[in-house]
């Protein structure tokens, strides 16, 4: 029986499906370009992270001798050991991409001391999650306490455990690490002993944790081994709660932790196509669909605060300054990628690839140093802020070391005898299994053109992409000089089928538009592209002094500086509304771009020069511009100003903050409780408790006056204590107010705050029979 299951397993794995293959990153070899560039920077940064400090964890929970303690920040506050599975996966990718002798040793060693780890523990497991054992045991005897961000305590346990399991999966199928193959199904034998006592109710609790790509990566095992057990397993890791919407065509993603949710969906795609079910490519299309159309911004990039915001409401991303989040984008290309090797003739798949990797990740990685950008805020004005090698080590990290050594492999796909050109990056494709060998010159996208020579060649059909972005019938090519007719249109391919010669070159002209995009639902709101390319202008404000280097501060990832009242940004001012022409090249320097007498307001507005977004770095930016006419300037400006006016003021007030139910805020703040849940009403998102709740607040200078709460009218009658420190500074008993959503201000004793040591801990305690909460917002004020 065992055995006919496997073959047929092996037959869907064969057949699965996928209409295109992409090519063993080792078959791709970057030219010198954006890219090329991208991926230097990248593996100097890796080779500059210290091996020993990342497996600092994993020895520490082996019970090995520890020669140097694990690095700070995320790694030592509750998710070590999560840098060292990206870093892992970054080495295997960087080795596969350049073939560096040095990269490989260092793999290797990381491996073996994983392997020393994995030996020691003798169960198969491998892990830095603090005392990691206990909560393990615990979730194997039943014993679960869940919430959105942590189980049993632990941070986001699985998550973590996530990246080493994709680590291993990586050095064996881009490095050829035999131990690592090993070590990585006795890891997800491990995983399937641990949670099989448990039933399926449990197993979706548990998944109320953000767990990575777990369905994913079990789902690879299972393709791997041919071994079914680990494809059950990997059901068993797909969250029904998120699934059975999306199947059914229905979005309910607002208030849901984005990052969270796209993992999962990866797998949901994966056990589709390795199972050949329709459910879960039902669910990953719709949910793709639905991010990219309705979802997304300019860049290619979603979320504000790390959370879906009202699809009909994008005015967050305009007022906050943690805009979108790069991991989200860095999994939402793997999901376009496993997507459209099902449709390959289904161009806004590449279209969206190829607009997020220039427009997010080639821009969130630093051109000098190297450090990467969490948030990328769209807020008139404001800035990014970079990683600093030995300090920050958040989830963007990680999957920006991974990011810029994978750039070679979605840029050429194969399926019989076609070869599909996806990007228009200077490279070199070896398709060895049919001797064929080809050149791709190109400047893209500083010149809209791009050169295919074949080298070593035969028989075979080259599709060449036509962009969305190309105008109808503006696409052109030549073969070996002599134009060919084009009959395909924006969104196919030209075919060009033929018994290729070695020295044979195509020439494929493609015309970059200047467009103008607006943000969903705010036609005022523009985005200036040219081409798939993402323009913006540098804003620095005089007499500023910014620091664009993170520290390692739980909350350094985010650019905390001063926020640009939106009254004061630049703004197009025309009486046409389409105003494009107004947008002139700068000669001699590429995708520059002035725009005489358009931009208005701000200092030098009229010196103003719009240049790729990826190449703007260390300032404060417009990418997001207002648009108005000479007439209605002023009552815009003057709307903008009532608008921001009391945000602005509270923000001024502002020492420290919570955002209640939301991850990263709450981890940041050191959320504890017992009989905490959160959820998601009209009003926003709350926390309340059975028990208790509380966050710890910062105020370094002792000068805390007031908490803040917003609390809800719907929950009018719940009693709780308010306890700062140990002292009780209130007892509430809600009321039923006039609005959805009230304030409550409770004063904070002032030798209560000079005694604080710049930390106070705010607990919510529910009074016998009632509630603690719910609590939808949280802010310490001056």
């Amino acid at each position: 029986m065992m055995r006919a299951l496997l073959l047929a397993l092996a037959l869907v794995v064969t057949g699965a499906g996928a209409a295109t293959q992409g090519f063993p990153l080792d078959r791709v070899r970057l030219l010198d370009g954006p890219f090329l560039e991208a991926q230097t920077t990248d593996l100097h940064y890796l080779m500059a992270l210290d091996p020993e400090r990342l497996l600092a964890p994993f020895r520490r929970e082996a019970g090995l001798p520890v020669p140097v303690p694990s690095y700070g920040n995320w790694e030592s506050s509750g998710l070590d050991g999560h840098m060292g599975g990206h870093y892992v996966s970054a080495l295997a990718l960087m080795y596969a991409s350049t073939g560096d002798a040095e990269v490989k040793r260092r793999l290797d060693y990381v491996i073996a001391e994983l392997k020393r780890c994995q030996d020691q523990l003798g169960t198969g497991y491998i892990g830095g999650i603090p005392d990691g054992a206990k909560a393990w045991s615990e979730i194997a005897a039943g014993q679960l306490k869940v919430d959105s961000f942590s189980v049993n305590g632990r941070w986001v346990p699985w998550y973590n455990l996530h990246k080493l399991f994709a680590g291993l999966r990586d050095a064996w199928i881009h490095a050829g690490n035999a131990d690592a193959k090993a070590m990585l199904v006795r890891m997800s034998d491990w995983a399937l002993r641990l949670t099989t006592p448990l039933s399926d109710a449990q197993m979706q609790d548990m998944l109320r944790s953000e767990h990575g790509g777990m369905n994913e990566v079990l789902a690879d095992v299972a393709e791997m081994t041919g071994d079914l057990r680990y494809l059950a397993l990997a059901r068993r890791f797909s969250h029904q709660a998120i699934l059975q919407p999306l199947a059914a065509g229905q979005d309910k993603l607002t208030g849901l932790h984005a990052n969270t949710q796209i993992p999962k969906v990866i797998g949901f795609a994966r056990i589709a196509q390795i199972g050949g079910e329709d459910e879960g490519r039902r669910a990953a299309e719709f949910f793709w669909r639905t991010v990219t159309e309705k979802r997304s911004v300019a860049i290619g990039g979603n979320s504000v605060r790390e959370h879906f915001h009202p699809a009909d409401d994008f005015r967050p991303m305009l007022n906050e300054v943690e805009g979108p989040e790069t991991c989200n984008s860095y999994n939402m290309l793997k999901l376009t990628a496993l997507l459209a090797q099902a449709q390959p003739e289904q161009g806004a798949y590449t279209d969206f690839y190829e607009r997020t990797l220039y427009n997010h990740i080639l821009a969130s990685q630093h051109p000098g140093e190297g450090g990467f950008v969490y948030f990328t805020p769209m807020r008139p004005q404001h800035y990014r802020v970079y990683s600093q090698v030995d300090q920050g080590m958040w989830c963007c990290v990680g999957s920006g070391i991974e990011s810029h050594a994978r750039h070679g492999e979605f840029i050429y796909a194969q399926h019989g005898d076609a070869l599909y050109v996806n990007l228009f990056i200077a490279s070199t494709l070896d398709w060895r299994e049919r001797g064929i060998h080809l050149t791709q010159s190109t400047r893209f996208p500083d010149e809209s053109r791009t050169r295919l020579t074949v080298h070593e060649a035969g028989e075979f059909a080259l599709k060449i992409r036509y962009p969305g972005w190309v105008a109808p019938g503006a696409l052109q090519v030549k073969l070996n000089g002599r134009p060919v007719a084009v009959k395909a249109r924006p969104g196919g391919h030209v075919e060009l089928r033929r018994n290729w010669a070695p020295g044979d070159q195509v020439d494929v002209e493609l015309p970059m538009r200047t467009t103008l995009e607006p943000m969903p639902g705010l036609k005022n709101y523009v985005a200036v592209l040219h081409g798939p390319i993402v323009l913006a202008a540098k804003t620095p404000q005089p007499g500023e002094s910014l620091s664009f280097k993170a520290d390692g501060s739980r909350m350094g990832h985010i650019a905390q500086g001063a926020v640009c009242p939106q009254e004061a940004a630049p703004v197009f001012v025309s009486d046409r509304a389409d105003f494009v022409r107004r947008f002139r090249p700068v000669p001699g320097q590429p995708l520059t771009f002035t725009a005489p007498g358009l931009i208005q307001g701000g200092k030098g507005a009229e010196n103003m020069r719009l240049i790729p977004f990826f190449r703007l770095h260390d300032s404060r930016y417009m990418l997001y511009w207002a648009r108005s006419t000479p007439a209605q300037q002023s009552l815009m400006r003057a709307e903008l100003a009532k608008a921001e006016e009391a945000r602005l003021a509270l923000d001024a007030q502002t020492l420290d903050q919570v955002a209640p139910g939301e991850q990263q805020p709450e981890s940041d703040h050191g959320f504890k409780g017992e009989g905490a849940e959160t959820g998601i009403a009209p009003a926003g998102r709350w926390r309340h408790a059975k028990q208790w709740f509380s966050y710890t607040l910062n105020d370094p200078q002792g000068q805390a006056r007031l908490l803040r709460l917003t609390l809800a009218s719907g929950d009018a009658g719940r009693r709780f204590d308010v306890v700062v420190n140990g002292r009780v500074v209130a007892e509430l008993e809600l009321a039923a107010e006039a609005q959805p959503l009230y304030a409550r201000d409770l004063a904070i004793p002032a030798d209560l705050a000079a005694a604080a040591n710049g930390k106070l801990e705010v607990r919510f305690v529910a009074k016998p029979g009632s509630m603690a909460g719910g609590l939808y917002g949280l802010r310490l004020l001056r």
